[in-house]
């Protein structure tokens, strides 16, 4: 289990836990304040996004100590985990509404209105933390009409996660104020600014799922149509053996793979029972 499900989920999965979607962390004023500067002030991500660059020119040392103290202070207002399609569809069996949004990160990122993100709660149309955001200026994201906010069921939430499995996107949940859960978001690394900051410039900003891809070499036919989704880079092909393989140690579990593969040649494993990788977050 990540440390979240420790502090947060009581040893279980802390996003499973209805109560950190709780409508009365809204309530809380830093936290309100968190989330109304973090949409109404985008630019701090692409600003974060050149420190990282700059950083990369400073001494190895230098950037061991500024990542690991921007990152524990992440981890108190703003981190994510990885997980895959049959948790968040767990998800959407307790929240009461699900929302869905443009993505800030892609906005900044390439300019482009892309509805990847969605807002989760426990309250009715988004709860509070969709009002909070309807009472914001957001027309550089939506544009003058913040109908742009839709609303769906639990079936047409699901559709549409379903959906972008097929394009390669790795779901993730989000903090905002740890431990509040307050969307669920669909990453890549060329267009989200946080995986890119993770994975590309190992500024974790995301926990890896509490999962682990394997193969079946037994069904596994060698097509590498996986290989061409993986976001992580964890999976390779054995031209001896003709068959493609995860380096479980680079795996984040997310299990967009298996959508990739018409063989059902690959499965997800909890990450505690596979020694490459349990304990690596």
């Amino acid at each position: 289990m990540c440390e979240f499900c420790v502090q947060h989920g009581e040893g279980k999965k802390w996003y499973l836990q209805a109560k950190n979607y709780g409508e009365d962390m809204m309530s809380d004023l830093r936290r309100r304040k968190f989330i109304a500067d973090f949409f109404s002030h985008p630019e701090h991500l692409t600003r974060d996004s050149g420190r990282l660059e700059k950083l990369k020119s400073a001494p190895p040392f230098v950037q061991r100590m500024i990542k690991a103290q921007a990152i524990r202070s992440m981890k108190n207002v703003h981190f994510g985990q990885v997980l895959p399609l049959e948790d968040v569809k767990e998800i959407f069996g307790f929240v009461n509404s699900v929302v869905r949004l443009p993505c800030i990160c892609r906005k900044m990122s390439i300019g482009k209105e892309a509805r990847y993100c969605y807002g989760v709660s426990l309250g009715p149309n988004g709860g509070a933390f969709a009002d909070l955001l309807r009472g914001l200026d957001l027309s550089y994201l939506l544009g003058p009409d913040n109908s742009a906010f839709e609303t769906l069921s639990r079936e047409e939430a699901l559709a549409a996660f379903a959906q972008h499995e097929t394009e390669g996107l790795c779901h993730s949940v989000w903090s905002f104020i740890t431990p509040f859960i307050g969307g669920i978001c669909n990453c890549d690394r060329s267009d989200c600014l946080a995986m890119r900051a993770t994975v590309t410039h190992d500024f974790k900003v995301m926990f890896r799922a509490e999962y682990v891809a394997g193969v079946n070499p037994d069904l596994c036919t060698g097509c590498r149509a996986c290989m061409r989704v993986c976001q992580f880079g964890a999976l390779g092909y054995s031209a001896a053996n003709k068959k493609t393989f995860v380096d479980q140690s680079a795996c984040y579990g997310c299990g967009i793979c298996r959508s990739a593969c018409k063989k059902e040649a690959i499965h997800l494993m909890p990450r505690a029972e596979v020694r490459a990788a349990a304990g690596v977050w």
